[in-house]
This record gives structure tokens, sequence and C-alpha cells, in this order.
């Protein structure tokens, strides 16, 4: 499922092999990928590569958790960067938001358990 941006979303480049956040980070925001890809590590393993119009990031901001993975940017790639209260806001005024990231992680879910 791929989510679209607004135009005036906020929005960082970042260079292959940064690290954008580590486990066990504090999570106070979501990233969507607009270009290029980020891979998502748990216990050293990519268990994930997000595309472009995918998100990650989003558990640790519904469950005001701690981070469970490593997100690394596999290629160049530019991030919409949604804070805690962008998070809210957008939950708030469209419920498809809420919806598509409720569908992705099912969908990640459901991945991870049929890998086990």
């Amino acid at each position: 499922m791929k989510i679209y941006f607004e135009k005036d979303q906020l929005a960082q480049f970042f260079p292959a092999g940064h690290v954008v956040f580590r486990t066990g980070d504090r999570g106070d925001m979501m990233f969507g990928v607009i270009a290029g890809s980020v891979e998502i590590m748990i216990h050293g393993a990519v268990v994930e590569t997000v595309e472009a119009g995918g998100v990650f990031g989003e558990m640790a901001l519904v469950e005001d958790q701690p981070r469970v993975a490593t997100a690394i940017v596999k290629s160049d790639a530019t991030l919409a960067l949604i804070h805690r209260a962008r998070f809210v806001f957008l939950v708030q005024q469209n419920p498809y938001f809420a919806l598509q990231v409720m569908t992705v992680m099912s969908a990640r879910l459901r991945r991870m358990d049929e890998k086990l």
C-alpha cells in the first residue's frame, strides 16, 4: 500500500548508509519514503525494505514506546517527517490515513508471522 504525501509536508534528504533511528531510540516521529529506500533491521537482519510510498516508524507513535527496529537508508532517500503532533492531526482529520497506517502495520505483522 502506498501513502501519498502533501506537497507541503516537511521532507528531508538522507544519504545512503544514514541511520534514521536505532532500536531503543525514543519514537517521536514516523517517516514516509518519498524517494529512495530504507532497510528495517531487527537483531541485525533486514526484515523489510521500504520503498517510495511506504512508511516506517509508525509503531513507536501508536504505542508511545521505544523503537523495536533500526532503520538505515539503503539508497539516497527523501523522507517525509511526521512528528507526533502532525500524526495525531492527520489521524483526527483524515480517518483514511489512520486506516492506511493500520493496514501497513497489519501487513508487516502477517509477513513476520510467515517468517516464523
